[in-house]
């Protein structure tokens, strides 16, 4: 029985769920609990019923079973015993040992990068997203063509098409190649607009703040629980997949850009990570991260060290961080806030499911994005209200006093790039007067 992988972007019968077996094999010593549940989340997630769990141990992987005869025997008994449809290997597993895995056991084979793959087919529900799972998609298939069946190595043939040809192989591997290039040109477009879009807004400077972390920590919760959104939450694995970006009225800052970003996962897949750079340059350019991690999760040192490899890949280990421990309603502790050396906040401890900690989050926001920014004292006639009422919109304006002949005294506090946005107004002209005052801190009274 043959199993060619066909290219599926979206699940056409989510009512069905594949009957699986999940296969995990250790190697050398470890506790390996928490990728194994890892695994059941995932495979949850894509919308399998999980039959079985078969556990493994072998100092190296088999090179043609990655599992080994033995547990071949065990696992082909498992899946005639529940009439299993799919088995799932908590590795990458190369294409010869997925092909001989399903020969052996009758059963279709996917390892973990399939999986993840599949999942994200299923949520993506943007143009960008659904380009991206594609592409990612055919660069994993692409790996998995080379003596993948051999029904496609014979050369095309028949009365009147005899002669040199080329294989059914050669013509798929072909075909994948030129989709690749038509998804990556569609994709650069698609960044080139992200990328006018973002220097759209950087005409009107408007500090960034990205919402990172690992899957299901939290993220789009505290997403809605900031800017009053309803993004889709749920209790599984990558529930949100497409960016979406709010402002966030930040009290005594101003407004704030926050974004949703994808959650990142123990070993997620390089072609992943490279497929959504796009979508993850949004967290690239941003001013300001928001770290969210589940504090009630037991092995959350690990997320935290995966969140911060894969922000290192995509350049973004040096923007400023607010590590943010969410969900404290489950281990009942109390809301707070740590600082750094600088004395600025760079820890909170909140529920976004309760609501409590969220002025510390706010507070601490507000604290790390004024490090950006200076008071001016900035004088304006009477006839430049629109003026004001931007200064009002835009930036932070502490005090505002009126003089005798009608005209406002502002103390702003705002960033040097929208100050020189300010100077940049049709209406500003030599009336409207500058100074910097010193000091923010004992200004604002931070």
């Amino acid at each position: 029985m043959s199993y060619a992988r066909v290219y599926r972007p979206f699940v056409d019968d989510l009512t069905h769920k594949d009957r699986a077996i999940l296969v995990h094999q250790r190697h050398g010593r470890g506790d390996d609990q928490e990728s194994v549940a890892e695994l059941r989340l995932l495979a949850e997630s894509a919308g399998a019923e999980i039959c079985e769990l078969m556990l493994g141990q072998r100092r190296s992987p088999d090179p043609a079973t990655y599992i080994g005869k033995g547990k071949v025997q065990e696992l082909g008994e498992l899946v005639r015993r529940f009439d299993a449809e799919l088995i799932v290997v908590n590795h990458d597993i190369s294409p010869v040992q997925e092909r001989n895995l399903e020969r052996a056991v009758d059963c279709r084979v996917l390892d973990r990068t399939s999986l993840i793959l599949d999942i994200f087919a299923q949520r993506a529900a943007s143009h960008e997203g659904k380009l991206q799972v594609e592409l990612a998609q055919l660069r994993h298939l692409a790996t998995r063509l080379v003596r993948g069946w051999t029904h496609l190595e014979r050369q095309k043939g028949g009365i009147g098409l005899r002669g040199p040809g080329e294989t059914q192989l050669e013509t798929d591997r072909r075909l994948i190649g030129q989709r690749i290039k038509t998804l990556k040109r569609r994709l650069e477009r698609v960044s080139s607009q992200r990328g006018l879009r973002r220097k759209s807004r950087h005409k009107v400077p408007i500090p960034t703040a990205s919402l990172v972390g690992y899957t299901n920590a939290g993220k789009s919760s505290l997403f809605n629980r900031l800017t009053g959104s309803e993004v889709f939450i749920a209790d599984q694995l990558f529930a949100t997949l497409d960016p979406t970006m709010r402002r966030l009225d930040v009290p005594a800052f101003g407004p704030v850009v926050l974004s949703d970003t994808v959650g990142f996962i123990r070993d997620l897949p390089h072609s992943l990570v490279k497929a959504f750079h796009s979508t993850l340059e949004e967290v690239a350019n941003a001013d300001l991260l928001l770290h969210v991690v589940d504090i009630a999760n037991p092995d959350r040192r690990e997320c935290i060290h995966q969140v911060d490899r894969v922000l290192e890949d995509i350049g973004a280990h040096e923007i400023p961080v607010i590590v943010v421990y969410n969900k404290i309603d489950a281990i009942d502790a109390t809301p707070r806030y740590e600082c750094n050396v600088q004395g600025l906040p760079d820890k909170v401890w909140l529920s976004a499911q309760t609501g409590d900690g969220i002025d510390l989050l706010n507070h601490a926001i507000s604290l790390q994005l004024r490090r950006y920014r200076r008071i001016y004292r900035i004088r304006l006639p009477a006839r430049q209200g629109r003026l004001r009422a931007q200064l009002f919109q835009r930036a932070n304006v502490l005090s505002e006093k009126i003089e005798a002949n009608g005209g406002w005294v502002l103390d702003v506090e705002m960033s040097d790039a929208t100050m020189n946005w300010m100077r940049q107004q049709p209406e500003f002209d030599k009336s409207c007067v500058v100074e910097t005052l010193p000091d923010l801190n004992q200004a604002a009274g931070a």
